[in-house]
């Protein structure tokens, strides 16, 4: 996958290329996945007003995948680029305002250009071609923590993502949620979030032992998603934390191979899918356009303090949940190809 575009550009999009020919592939299978990731659907989120409608440019024909490269395009129609001409002349803390400028030489100020979180509309319509590509796995993607607040793992219920703007499978931090982001929104400022990813039905020997690792590929693809600072696969960082039987998975013989008592590996061991869940959990930043005056420099070097006006989500980890699902399914869809190129199944 290839994304282009920017965030107040005509469109945006992205090309996928190497999809197996004769897949059934439409607009409307697409489009679901880019109405969860709509913005303005609460006043949790960005209240830029964009349909995000997809469309196949290329690829297709009849309505099924030729075997060349997909070209899905999403048009910018709600862009206020007048919003961000405070902010032609300065840095934002914490975005990559500064990063760019250094490395090219200019900038494009208006909404952030290609580091916006709009960028990641496109990688959502991709991962709906890549989730065709692998019809044996179900992914499931919802928040587990925003700011300090994380979900009670006993009160889980993932029947319940749906039911409330936070993608949270436990109702009653979803309830807390309300409260806590609009509070950050008010006041001008914005929370940070962890989403949880999971992947199940995913065959054991998908992956390689060193040069494509599954869960170096995952970490790869999730912090290539705008304003994620941290991945985890399995227990992640706890797994430090604990002794060498605790952080086994005990496996025991079953009909159809070896059942696991545990997974703190997250379905993935020496860089191969084992059979059970892939897991992974995905650190958002807090947005880095808030209202709240921060110290920064002007392109000149010069002092000066930095707000953002403008329309922005107070937590991008929200809306951020199914674009962590879409690379998901586009890094399970290379291994699954790549698997069965080497092994023929």
């Amino acid at each position: 996958m290839t994304t282009w575009g920017e965030s107040h550009g005509p469109a945006l999009g992205a090309v996928v290329d190497g999809c197996p020919p004769g897949i059934e592939l439409s607009e409307q299978q697409i489009q679901p996945f880019l109405d969860a990731r709509r913005p303005g659907q609460s006043k949790f989120t960005t209240q830029r007003q964009e349909p995000d409608r997809v469309k196949i440019l290329s690829g297709t024909f009849e309505e099924r995948t030729t075997g060349t490269p997909i070209s899905l395009m999403i048009e910018n129609t709600d862009q206020r680029s007048k919003d961000y001409s405070e902010i032609a002349g300065a840095y934002r803390p914490g975005h990559a305002d500064y990063a760019y400028d250094a490395k090219y030489g200019l900038r494009d100020y208006r909404g952030g250009g290609r580091s916006s979180a709009r960028e990641t509309a496109a990688r959502v319509a991709a991962g709906a071609v890549a989730r065709l590509v692998i019809p044996e796995v179900r992914i499931t993607a919802y928040v587990v923590q925003i700011g300090n607040d994380a979900i009670d793992r006993e009160a889980m219920n993932l029947d319940t993502i749906g039911d409330n703007p936070f993608f949270c499978p436990d109702s009653w931090a979803a309830k807390r949620w309300e409260n806590l982001v609009d509070e950050a929104r008010k006041d001008g400022s914005s929370l940070g979030a962890v989403v949880e990813c999971v992947a199940e039905g995913v065959p054991a020997g998908w992956g390689a032992p060193i040069y494509a690792k599954l869960d170096a590929d995952l970490a790869s693809a999730m912090m290539g998603i705008n304003a994620v600072k941290g991945v985890e696969i399995g227990d992640g960082f706890g797994a430090a934390a604990l002794r060498g039987e605790e952080n086994a998975d005990p496996m025991r013989p079953g009909e159809n191979g070896p059942e696991f008592a545990a997974n703190h590996a997250g379905g993935i061991a020496g860089g191969i899918a084992t059979g059970q869940p892939v897991v992974c959990r995905v650190a958002f930043k807090p947005t880095s356009s808030i209202l709240t005056p921060v110290d920064s420099i002007t392109r000149e070097g010069e002092a000066t303090q930095v707000r953002t006006k403008g329309r922005h989500d107070p937590c991008v980890g929200i809306r951020g949940t199914p674009v962590v699902a879409a690379m998901m399914a586009l890094v399970l869809a290379d291994h699954k190809m790549l698997h069965r190129a080497q092994c023929s199944s």
